[in-house]
């Protein structure tokens, strides 16, 4: 077994892995930093996505989605209908126990849309805010991804600190 400062190490490079390669849109290497069932000492000929072990994924506003197929396919659609994203994490914590590790941070997201018909340039960009809790385990070959689930944040406005105020 590793040091556990190494170990911690080697999941923040996991966890920054895959948001560069969500980035990048680079659809192989997200595939390869989620665990497979082969991973999880899962025959895959009798798999039941409903079993415990397999990996799952809630997009903010999503319902969960279940088994790597369904999960993969989200990060392909978000990928094929956004031209633009950049992460910048804060808030990151990453815990590990034994070959289980938990890693939660704030995603400040920076995307964009299509652009609009009269122009070439990139569509309006958009800033969200996002708290994400990425579960990684460690199969042979290194750290992948089990679980990641993210949330929106909601902002107060000032509005409504002045509805709450009283006078």
């Amino acid at each position: 077994m590793s040091a556990p400062h190494t170990d911690v190490e080697r999941v923040e490079a996991a966890n920054a892995a895959f948001y560069e390669a969500l980035e990048r849109g680079d659809f192989e290497q997200v595939s390869a930093l989620w665990l497979t069932p082969a991973d999880l000492g899962v025959d895959e000929t009798y798999h039941d996505p409903a079993d415990t072990g397999v990996v799952s994924c809630v997009h903010p506003g999503w319902p969960v989605l279940t088994g790597r197929g369904e999960v993969l396919r989200s990060y392909a659609l978000i990928m094929a209908n956004t031209d633009y994203i950049q992460f910048f994490l804060t808030d990151v914590h990453v815990s590990v126990t034994g070959d289980t590790a938990v890693v939660t941070c704030t995603e400040n997201i920076l995307s964009g849309g299509p652009a609009p018909e009269d122009g070439e340039e990139l569509g309006p960009l958009v800033g969200q805010l996002v708290v994400a809790t990425n579960v990684f385990r460690r199969p042979p070959d290194g750290w992948k991804l089990w679980s990641h689930h993210a949330s929106p944040v909601l902002a107060e406005n000032d509005e409504d600190e002045d509805e709450e105020t009283p006078s």
